[in-house]
């Protein structure tokens, strides 16, 4: 106890010794100046910069036909042109598909995972809505994440005659290709992405 005590004495004496509590990793400024000169790129990049278009982030409006945007742009070309032709005949019903994500690059997985992280308290209970970056299908262009709700309903009455799953069922938005969905219809659904064997790798 004495110990402790003393301890405890030493940061209240001495508070520009004491641990600052209010510095946000994402802000550069906040970035203490004894930080280490050898943290690995893509890490020093997650610490110092807001993810962008570059890096996955979709802005409002965005639809499979945009292939200006890098989350639409950088999807696997088999998943992408399955897309394209589902949201044409989608259309005819009067139904759009938006992107709310598509590609993500790795810096941009690892911060949502860090995210959901902090929102759900531990990392097993966040590993049931995010990936890691090793992992995840959205940084290996091969899923995307569709809205809004008419749309995803859609697919799941026609999706699989483009061969577009849902994979998980705790994820009604989010869709990967299975061609032989064309002929067999869509696999069984993963409960959430724990229950995925890709997830354990």
């Amino acid at each position: 106890m004495a110990a402790i005590a003393a301890v405890l004495g030493h940061f209240l004496l001495n508070p520009t010794h004491a641990p600052s509590t209010s510095a946000s990793p994402r802000s550069p400024s906040a970035a203490p100046s004894s930080a280490p000169t050898s943290l690995p790129p893509p890490l020093h990049r997650e610490l110092r910069e807001a993810p962008g278009e570059a890096d996955g982030v979709v802005p409002d409006g965005v639809t499979v036909l945009d292939d200006g945007i890098p989350a639409v742009a950088h999807l696997d070309a088999d998943l992408l042109a399955a897309l394209r032709r589902a949201a044409r005949e989608a259309a005819r019903d009067g139904v759009e598909f938006a992107v709310n994500s598509g590609w993500r690059s790795p810096e941009y997985q690892n911060q949502l995972l860090r995210e959901a992280i902090a929102r759900y308290g531990s990392e097993a209970e966040a590993a049931r809505w995010v990936a890691t970056a090793t992992t995840s299908p959205h940084v290996s262009g091969d899923a995307v994440d569709i809205g809004p709700a008419d749309a995803t309903e859609w697919l799941t009455e026609h999706g699989a005659a483009y061969g577009l799953c849902q994979t998980y069922r705790n994820e009604p938005w989010h869709y990967e290709l299975r061609t032989e969905a064309t002929d067999r219809g869509c696999p069984r659904m993963y409960a959430d992405p724990t229950r995925d064997p890709r997830m354990r790798q």
